[in-house]
């Protein structure tokens, strides 16, 4: 009797696997326990030891296969996650259930079996079994497609799940990137612990690695940035936005050290007033890009500390910029625009927005860039007027966006000029520019057909005649902002009536 109940018992033990973590930690007492166990089933049930005996042996087996697993070296989820979120315990079998392999004996040799125990027991055993044979049938790329879309403190989780996880979820492929997210989180010891589970295969350098994104992660210091200097040489694409406790050395060596990096972005670094190699670097004059960094994309938003002297400085290494963004670095002047054209001639894009000191001697040295240039943003820049935008619109014929929102000192002559000269003007901005009437929107409806996005925010001589001139040439408007404007309930309907995608936003309470 004694006997069948161990047996009963023991499948019960061995089929309810959710092998929890624990059990690594009490294997050193599990051939003890389970000797004491044999020693009580004797005494009570007269001498049948072989029961017993075998249901201690699988315990201990049970145990050491669980600790082959839990050796493995994976990141701890803890590091990339906060503590508070919950657990991934659903997701790989709950261990609530049973506490160790040495409870479950104790309890198997002195509880009395309930009765019609058998049935109940088989069927509970084999619902895991089914759960886990679902995603098991899976073939290895298809599993590494599902891991793909999967965040990188999730991957970590996934690889704790058992020993083809682990092997999957580690696949080269799934570390082209990594993304950290959150205030909290230590991403120095993340980035360390992840570069070095990442070079084992390659000692010292992550090959795949070509992205890190650690934005709004306020605990990055230079000690995380000269982590992935030191292990990530085929970097291209850095985002540390918002991560002000960084410095320019910190920045000097991922630029020098990963010298295919193409996109950096530390808006809101504030304490990085430069972008330059290390003096080793230039001395050094490495043969894989000299003198320069190969940085096409540079957003510097609110590096407040950046002046002239600094901007001179990046101009003159990153030489192959085509997208930079300075909104807000308010100790700019026309000075460091003028470094910026003599350096940097294939620029793009280009934001200047609220940059209080510059002017149109400012956008005079923007106009050199001529037809290569697509996209400007100038607002709130309150010195230029319509002598900047004419250096502007004569030389750069091929813009496609411009922001003057808060320019005061744009007129219709300027709004007249833009339109002839920038036939091809998709989107325009001139919000807050009190002295724009209609005979400007005439102007610029008759000459840029393809316009799309019109902000008229807060233009107190604009009226609905205006409006019905632009719509009445501009089909393929999208958006058209007239907030804060004096437009009646009718001009609105005929612009609705003629563009059938433009979405209105207005202040007038009785159009809906």
């Amino acid at each position: 009797m004694g006997a069948n109940n161990g047996k009963q018992y023991g499948s019960e033990g061995k089929g309810s696997s959710s092998i929890s973590s624990d059990v690594s930690s009490s294997t050193d007492h599990t051939p003890t326990q389970a000797q004491k166990n044999v020693a009580t089933s004797e005494e009570s049930d007269g001498g049948d030891r072989r029961p017993c005996s075998l249901l201690a042996t699988r315990a201990t087996d049970l145990t050491d296969s669980d600790l082959s697993m839990r050796t493995l070296s994976t990141p701890s989820p803890a590091l990339i996650c906060p503590p508070n979120l919950p657990g991934f315990q659903n997701g790989r079998g709950s261990s609530t259930s049973s506490s160790s392999i040495t409870g479950e004996t104790v309890a198997m040799v002195h509880s009395p079996p309930p009765t019609r125990l058998t049935h109940p027991l088989i069927r509970l055993a084999s619902r895991p079994q089914k759960e886990q044979a679902s995603i098991e049938r899976l073939p290895d790329h298809a599993m590494v497609q599902v891991f793909s879309f999967l965040p990188t403190n999730q991957l970590c989780r996934c690889a704790r799940v058992c020993r083809r996880w682990y092997n999957l979820a580690w696949d080269p492929r799934l570390w082209r990137t990594i993304r950290l997210t959150g205030e909290t989180i230590n991403v120095d010891r993340a980035l360390k612990v992840l570069t070095r589970r990442l070079c084992q295969d390659t000692p010292n350098v992550c090959l795949m690695l070509e992205t890190v994104s650690v934005s709004g992660c306020r605990r990055l210091t230079d000690r995380g940035l000269y982590t992935i200097a030191q292990c990530c040489p085929e970097l291209r694409r850095l985002e540390v936005s918002g991560c002000y406790n960084i410095s320019n050395e910190a920045v000097f060596d991922v630029v020098s050290l990963c010298p295919n990096l193409e996109h950096l972005d530390v808006s809101g670094c504030s304490k990085v007033t430069c972008i330059s190699l290390t003096r080793e670097a230039s001395i050094k004059l490495s043969p894989l890009h000299g003198k320069q960094i190969s940085i096409r994309y540079l957003d510097m938003t609110d590096c407040f500390v950046l002046e002239d002297e600094g901007l001179h400085t990046i101009a003159a290494h990153c030489t192959q910029l085509t997208h930079l963004y300075l909104r807000r670095c308010v100790r700019l002047t026309d000075e460091g625009l003028r470094y910026l054209m003599i350096y940097c001639t294939s620029i793009k894009e280009l934001s200047v927005s609220d940059c209080r000191f510059v002017s149109d001697f400012g956008l005079r040295e923007i106009a050199k860039l001529e037809s290569r240039l697509r996209y400007l943003s100038i607002a709130h820049c309150g010195r230029v007027t319509d002598v900047g935008i004419r250096y502007v619109a004569k030389y750069c014929g091929k813009l496609r966006y411009l922001n003057a929102r808060g320019c005061e000192g744009i007129t219709d002559h300027g709004l007249e000029y833009l339109a002839k000269n920038c036939a091809k003007l998709k989107s325009l901005d001139i919000g807050k520019c009190p002295l724009v009437s209609d005979t400007g929107l005439e102007c610029l409806a008759l000459n840029c057909f393809n316009l799309k996005r019109l902000s008229l925010k807060s233009c107190e001589s604009i009226t609905g005649q205006g409006l019905q001139i632009v719509a009445a040439n501009c089909f393929d408007l999208q958006m058209l902002n007239v907030q804060d404007c004096e437009v009646s309930v009718e001009a609105l309907r005929f612009v609705k009536r003629h563009c059938k995608r433009c979405v209105i936003e207005h202040t007038n309470p009785a159009f809906f």
